[in-house]
């Protein structure tokens, strides 16, 4: 028999591998309806509620990409929330790269995401991102 935190544990396991494949839909459908995911450097609004909304989010942010990789240091799993901290690599097709530290919280309830907020330094991705890509963000997802 599994315990909660072990299943928690699973869930984001899968989140991440689905993420970084990437099919969005499917990192996105481990969430509740009403499941919220936000970045702690975004103005308090942003948030994309809901899986429709998360991958639009999420797409925003990543489709003009031409690669993005994922190296996990840890995750650790308790009854109710997930934390992981990990480094992404993106790439962009103009030959700009960055290696962004983030850490992740994932709030679980009845074996749900209702909440992702990331944290990570904005000052980071402002200095490794091309301009071009910040113009296109900011178009925004809603």
């Amino acid at each position: 028999m599994t315990t909660r935190r072990e299943e928690n544990r699973i869930l984001i396991e899968g989140f991440w591998a689905d993420l970084y494949r990437p099919d969005l839909a499917a990192a996105a459908s481990r969430f509740t309806a009403d499941g919220e995911y936000t970045d702690i450097t975004t103005p308090d609004d942003d948030v994309a509620r809901g899986p429709d909304e998360i991958v639009r989010r999420l797409t925003l942010a990543w489709a003009k990409l031409a690669g993005l990789r994922d190296e996990r240091r840890h995750l650790v799993a308790g009854d109710d929330v997930v934390i992981t901290e990990h480094v992404e690599t993106w790439d962009w097709p103009s030959g700009e790269t960055m290696a962004l530290p983030v850490t992740s919280v994932h709030e679980i309830g009845d074996g749900r995401i209702t909440r992702w907020t990331d944290y990570w330094d904005m000052a980071a991705l402002v200095a490794a991102a091309p301009q071009w890509w910040f113009e296109h963000v900011m178009q925004g997802w809603k």
